[in-house]
């Protein structure tokens, strides 16, 4: 093994046997069982009846294909090569996006440098899986057999110092991730980012990044590859809890998240990942993640001023009750850029707390201080979704489901017979309804 200092140049190192152990750690936990590591051991596939959609083989690795794949789809209608007709993208345009999208998850990580990981192919030990003949013909990049200590002993890295340096790399290496590629771009990832700021980023540094039973990535995966940072929670900002400190999201990012688990009161996404860049949201189900998505890029116009209000005051509110403290109204007002001075505040004060309860609600303060104007907002709107587990699509082929939304404007009604994944999406439009077409639901599994 080589010594532990990261290599630098174009040259590959062995990965010091001292990282691959705490990589190890960091990602598995301290029992990783091999039919989990297995499900995780698949590389970037593209589908031959989408040609910008990924395909999935097991679960588990949606935690880092869904993510990449939400990339690769505002690489393919927001950037200077962009298509409309996301089928007219050659293989070789394919893989170009597979970079930018890679490209994209390591530059927000915040850092100079970037780390690559690679595999040793020349390993005579890690031997592919049995072909089945009803098997795909590219069952050899869907996952090998070798033993994980095989495979971890098997690991090069070279260090990029600069963006440019890191996209060149990574375009010619990209053959190298058909096979392994999710772990190896994990991998690069998290050494990219540095073990010890990860942990000191997530909630808990001993919960492993994948659950060692059934494979699943955790939050903090999957905010890492769309925020940059390994924050274990959605909300925005910062919320301290029984005199604990709780991180979430810092700032608009380029892709939002919109998950079943809202739908179900467990938690509530801020407005960060539900209003980001582009108009590209990873959807969570309990157990799995897709892609919902637009070529409408009015869906994510800049924050409103009531977005901004509504924000600012949940930031002083931070167990979620609907109210704050009378006495921050003034710093509530000065966030916002509002009329601050005492006289002001204390009029204010008495007339959104005339019973002098103590508290503000928050719907008291939006109806003063933002009333709803007409909604000049979008009615009907294209909405498209992913899901790269072939069963979980119609007829097994791995395509994008396209859809018509429409919103209905005024008081919400209450709904008894939503689909799964309409209930998902109207934790960001409340009464949004959705036409599939062909009459296929999409699935969030």
């Amino acid at each position: 093994m080589a010594s532990s200092s990261l290599h630098n140049g174009d040259e590959y190192a062995d990965l010091p046997e001292e990282r691959v152990e705490e990589l190890k750690r960091l990602v598995w936990g301290q029992n990783l069982k091999d039919e989990v590591f297995e499900r995780w051991t698949q590389g970037y596939v593209f589908s031959d009846d989408e040609p910008t959609a990924l395909l999935q083989f097991n679960g588990g690795p949606c935690a880092v294909i869904a993510p990449v794949q939400s990339f690769i789809i505002k690489h393919a209608l927001f950037s200077d090569d962009s298509k409309d007709d996301l089928k007219t993208f050659t293989s070789t345009e394919c893989k170009s996006l597979l970079v930018s999208a890679l490209v994209d998850i390591m530059a927000s990580l915040s850092t100079h440098s970037y780390t690559v990981v690679l595999f040793q192919r020349d390993n005579t030990e890690v031997v592919k899986a049995n072909d089945k003949e009803e098997e795909d013909k590219r069952s050899s990049k869907r996952q090998k057999c070798g033993p994980s200590s095989v495979f971890h002993s098997s690991l090069r890295y070279c260090h990029c110092d600069n963006k440019g340096q890191l996209k060149g790399i990574l375009t010619r290496e990209i053959n190298s991730f058909d096979d392994y590629g999710i772990l190896l771009f994990l991998y690069s990832v998290l050494l990219t980012k540095g073990v010890d700021v990860m942990k000191e980023e997530m909630e808990d540094a001993d919960d492993p990044l994948i659950d060692g039973v059934h494979g699943h990535g955790s939050q903090s995966l999957v905010n890492l590859l769309l925020c940059g940072r390994a924050s274990s929670n959605v909300f925005d900002g910062e919320q301290e809890v029984a005199g604990l400190k709780l991180h979430g999201i810092l700032r608009q990012p380029n892709i939002g998240f919109l998950t079943k688990l809202e739908h179900l009161r467990y938690c509530e996404v801020g407005s960060f990942l539900k209003c980001p860049l582009f108009p590209v949201w990873l959807l969570g189900s309990e157990t799995h993640l897709t892609v919902l998505f637009s070529k409408d890029m009015s869906l994510v116009a800049p924050e409103s001023q009531e977005a901004i209000a509504k924000r600012v005051f949940k930031s002083y509110d931070p167990e979620g009750n609907g109210f704050i403290s009378t006495v921050l109204l003034g710093d509530v007002l000065q966030l916002l850029n509002l009329v601050s001075v005492p006289e002001y505040v204390d009029i204010m004060q008495k007339k959104l707390d005339p019973d002098d309860y103590g508290i503000i609600l928050q719907s008291a303060f939006m109806s003063e201080f933002f009333p709803q104007d007409e909604d000049n907002s979008l009615t009907q709107f294209q909405l498209y979704h992913y899901n790269g587990l072939q069963r979980s699509n119609s007829h097994g082929k791995v395509q994008y489901a396209m859809g018509r939304a429409h919103i209905e404007h005024g008081p919400i009604q209450c709904q008894t017979d939503l689909t799964p994944i309409v209930t998902v999406i109207q934790t960001k439009w409340p009464s949004a309804e959705v036409t599939w077409d062909d009459h296929f639901e999409p699935s969030l599994n």
